[in-house]
């Protein structure tokens, strides 16, 4: 039994990274952050949120997330026990805000045997997405027309149709009764890792914007580099990221805040996340002694004046 109001969620969900293989970054907590870890798989990239119920993950942070894991090409991964005192079950695929969530059994099914959930929960109940290549294959095996096959499962032609071209998903009792009635599986497994990959791409342009008029060097920041994919975040150790398109590389930044408590450790879990999505690292100081020599430290005004962000990759 999983004790969430710990450490053991967390720690379970590390060991699980670990034993399939995943190199994981530290867990990010000097600041609040919209994800806990980074975890990397040769080309598969994770950001894992961990929240006993998880409808306690807000608008605002779930817009970071995916626009987060969408700009390092990601999953966004909920990993959780309950819905608004609801608990989730296993084997099962839930969303919260367009963000995948599972409980940690089912984590660990996927990660570590690659066992992938069938169902998936939505408003209206649970669904399977269905193999239409199976179901057409298998009826002509059996030399039905999509006529016979909708009287001998008991739907309609239209729904047969359906799943034949992925159009329509079932309930899992319809999905029962197709694999009863033809004596074939016909649900396909939720990868949501290869999902991901489909999703609606999410800017964070807008709320960007908002958010760097508190901070002056952050809105100029954004004001140089605009012209380059930059993304700027809140909830997260770093403030923002951007692409160096003719090196194809990225840049991770960090602003030092003054007499910043918890600075040093921030540094370390920028340095950590930059290296599982490997970017290159920086931390832009007012005059601050940098609190880890591993991190390419650069006063404002001499990032300001830098003509491109080749110069920075350089110094990085």
């Amino acid at each position: 039994m999983i004790t969430w109001g710990g450490e053991s969620g967390a720690t379970a969900v590390e060991s699980f990274l670990k034993e399939a293989g995943f190199t994981v970054s530290e867990r990010c907590c000097a600041r609040p952050s919209c994800f806990d870890f980074v975890a990397r798989k040769n080309g598969r990239v994770l950001f894992i949120k961990i929240l006993p119920d998880i409808g306690n993950l807000s608008l605002k942070d779930s817009r970071e997330l995916k626009g987060i894991s969408e700009f390092f090409s990601a999953a966004p991964i909920l990993v959780g026990e309950e819905t608004r005192e609801n608990p989730l079950e296993d084997d099962t695929v839930y969303s919260r805000y367009d963000i995948s969530a599972f409980t940690l059994k089912t984590f660990a099914n996927m990660v570590v045997h690659k066992a992938y959930p069938l169902i998936q929960a939505s408003p209206g109940g649970y669904y399977v997405e269905i193999d239409g290549e199976t179901i057409r294959k298998r009826r002509q095996e059996l030399g039905l027309s999509i006529g016979d096959t909708a009287k001998l499962i008991g739907i309609s032609r239209r729904t047969v149709y359906g799943y034949e071209r992925g159009m329509a998903k079932a309930s899992v009792t319809a999905a029962y009764n197709i694999i009863s009635k033809l004596g074939v599986p016909v649900a396909r497994p939720l990868n949501i890792f290869e999902n991901a990959k489909q999703q609606r791409k999410c800017c964070l342009l807008t709320s960007a914007r908002r958010m760097m008029s508190k901070k002056a060097i952050l809105q100029r920041i954004f004001n140089k580099f605009a012209r380059y994919r930059i993304t700027t975040v809140k909830k997260a150790p770093f403030d923002f990221v951007f692409n160096v398109p003719d090196d194809k590389a990225r840049i991770m930044g960090g602003v030092a805040n003054e007499n910043e408590p918890q600075l040093k450790r921030r540094v370390d879990e920028i340095l950590s996340v930059s290296k599982i999505v490997q970017a290159h690292p920086v931390l832009i100081t007012e005059g601050q002694e940098p609190p880890n020599t591993d991190i390419t430290c650069i006063d404002s005004g001499d990032f300001l004046r830098t003509r491109n962000p080749e110069n920075l990759i350089a110094k990085a």
